[in-house]
């Protein structure tokens, strides 16, 4: 760390205080500590600290408010926002508001030093001047976005950063990752949150009139056109377009959404006046666009026109410590919304839960919970209450996967999530049966599969199996 620097700690806990203090002081740093906010607001405003670390919850106003009051004060200050909760809204609001970074108090011990450092070494390296943004009221909606995973924090913070801006963003994942939830964040945090989310399904309509639906058309346009339609990008003027599933759009009309993205200017069908719009795109896609780009089934133009900022949504099996957060927030949800009484999930359920791969992602965990709540006998969810696919079942003894189990497993999952892709969830399914029934063996489990070991290699890697996930 360079000497000369100083740094103020701000937290009412003087245990954690004075830990602070006692860990950068042995930096050679220079550090300043207060308990309260507005003696920290003092300090700042006479000493120019170089960094602020400040927890959320002080007095007499929070941290939050401690950070828009310091940044009033100079753009630039870099404030590192630190909470025992890092719920979604308290993540994106802080980022939101200009802080550098949000983190999790319980992490703190294991990394307080190296994030400081590095914390500090982005701040001699930067002087340009990071615009202040005003603060905005957050409200509590059902659709929230949970987790506490590390995974999720990212996200929230991306969110964030890129809310206040124009600039497309691209949400890529699998499946029920909640694609359509993290457009909906970025437009809620928008200057544009007062003028609607317009959202299109570009897979779920048919060639011939997703045209129409985008763009509108004339009266007389086409068979059936007996008025004049306002397409989507008209109706989003000034406000956010969502277009899901972006890789599944026709190569026809990929070069009119160029044409729209580059000049503003659009055309309805069967019209040759010219409609002017200012429409901020959010796309969102499961399929890998670089691979549709170089098979030539995806414009490579528009493709960087639209990934100016892109947000990768992970697999819920890649952030298992959210799955008792979701699960009991749907438990919750689904209580209120169907007026069931109060269910709680057991530690038993939870660990049933927490086991299972979910192919469905968070889409078919919500419907695993609507389905256990729905027909739960009892007040406490137990693992046989959990109506789970074929990899909660305990492994059977080594031998040939049979056809048998196959079609019982499509049907399964086929009954739960019509939603889902069969063949890469049975061939992922499989993987992971057979890999369990081999305590980890790649060579016998090829053999089970009747694959290479190179191939099923590539698999395990594709689907982010690991040896861990596997052998409990």
């Amino acid at each position: 760390m360079s000497k000369g620097q100083t740094v103020l700690v701000v937290d009412p806990d003087t245990d954690f205080l004075k830990w602070a203090v006692r860990q950068l002081t042995a930096s050679e740093l220079s550090v300043l500590s207060a308990a309260r906010a507005d003696e920290a607001l003092k300090i700042f405003t006479s000493e120019s600290p170089d960094l602020v670390i400040a927890d959320t919850h002080l007095e007499p106003y929070t941290g939050q408010e401690l950070l828009t009051r310091i940044r009033e004060r100079d753009s630039n200050a870099f404030v590192l926002l630190v909470s025992q909760y890092g719920t979604t809204q308290a993540v994106i609001e802080a980022m939101k508001l200009g802080a550098f970074d949000f983190l999790r108090k319980e992490s703190l011990p294991f990394n307080f030093r190296a994030i400081v450092e590095a914390t500090l070494k982005e701040q001699r390296a930067t002087k340009a001047a990071r615009a202040s943004r005003p603060q905005l009221t957050v409200e509590q909606h059902q659709d929230s976005i949970v987790g506490q995973s590390e995974a999720m924090q990212q996200v929230f913070k991306l969110v964030g950063r890129v809310a206040h801006s124009d600039a497309p963003v691209m949400i890529t994942g699998e499946s029920g990752t909640g694609k359509e939830l993290v457009a909906r964040a970025i437009h809620h945090y928008s200057s544009r949150s007062a003028k609607g989310f317009v959202a299109i399904n570009c897979a779920a309509i048919p060639e011939q009139l997703l045209e129409s639906e985008l763009f509108g058309h004339e009266k007389g346009a086409f068979t059936g056109a007996t008025g004049q339609r306002i397409g989507r990008f008209e109706q989003s003027n000034g406000a956010t377009l969502f277009l899901d599933e972006i890789g599944d759009m026709p190569l026809t009309l990929q070069g009119k959404i160029l044409r729209v993205l580059q000049d503003g200017e659009l055309s309805r069908v069967g019209g040759n006046d010219v409609v002017n719009t200012n429409v901020r795109i959010i796309t969102a896609t499961n399929k890998n666009l670089e691979t549709e780009v170089s098979a030539k089934r995806f414009r490579e133009d528009l493709f960087y026109r639209l990934n100016v900022v892109r947000v990768q949504l992970p697999p819920l099996r890649q952030r298992i410590e959210d799955i008792r957060l979701l699960a009991e927030y749907f438990v919750q949800r689904v209580s209120e919304e169907k007026h069931l009484p109060r269910l709680k999930l057991s530690e038993e359920a939870v660990r049933v839960l927490e086991g299972h791969l979910w192919p469905g992602n968070v889409r078919e965990l919500e419907n695993t919970i609507q389905r256990a709540c729905v027909l739960a006998t009892g007040d406490i969810l137990m693992p046989k209450d959990i109506p789970l696919g074929f990899t909660a079942g305990e492994a059977t003894p080594a031998g040939p996967i049979q056809k048998e189990e196959a079609i019982e497993a499509l049907l399964r999952v086929a009954q739960s999530d019509p939603t889902i892709e069969l063949l890469p969830w049975l061939e992922r399914e499989f993987t992971v049966h057979a890999m369990r029934q081999t305590r980890g063996n790649q060579v016998q489990s090829a053999k089970l599969l009747g694959i290479t070991r190179a191939t099923l290699r590539k698999r395990l890697e594709r689907f982010g199996i690991t040896r861990e996930l596997v052998v409990q």
